[in-house]
């Protein structure tokens, strides 16, 4: 009994896709994370920085990223990166500028660049960043 080439092509061309997808899956590709919550907030900031226990924490409204103060009045800005989040803590060279409720921050890490976060109280943030420079 002959198979059909046509049959054959389809065969291929599925194996090929279910290679690529586990490929993709192992390499842990997939859509970009999101915060959904103040627990998923506190979870990554653990991840960027071990031990760290926010007190206060901006969430942006899309989940793209987080802004957090502890106790010790250390800001730590969450931004996307790939499937992960990464995290850092601002130091005196951080600027931030509002626009609206969109804030812009940059860390002045030129690896780590600007982070765009819309939150809900971002004088309040702007004033916490400012207060880091002095």
């Amino acid at each position: 009994m002959e198979i059909a080439p046509a049959l054959l092509q389809f065969a291929g061309s599925l194996l090929a896709i279910l290679a690529l997808a586990a490929f993709a899956y192992w390499l842990k590709l997939g859509p970009a994370p999101r915060l959904a919550d103040e627990e998923a907030v506190r979870i990554a900031a653990d991840e960027a920085v071990s031990g760290y226990e926010p007190v206060a924490i901006g969430l942006d409204r899309s989940g793209k990223g987080a802004l957090m103060r502890d106790a010790a009045g250390r800001v730590l800005l969450l931004r996307q990166h790939g499937s992960h989040f990464a995290g850092r803590i601002l130091t005196s060279a951080a600027r931030v500028r509002s626009e609206g409720s969109t804030l812009l921050i940059d860390t002045a890490e030129k690896r780590y660049g600007t982070a765009r976060l819309v939150l809900d109280d971002p004088a309040a943030w702007v004033r916490t960043i400012e207060a880091i420079r002095q």
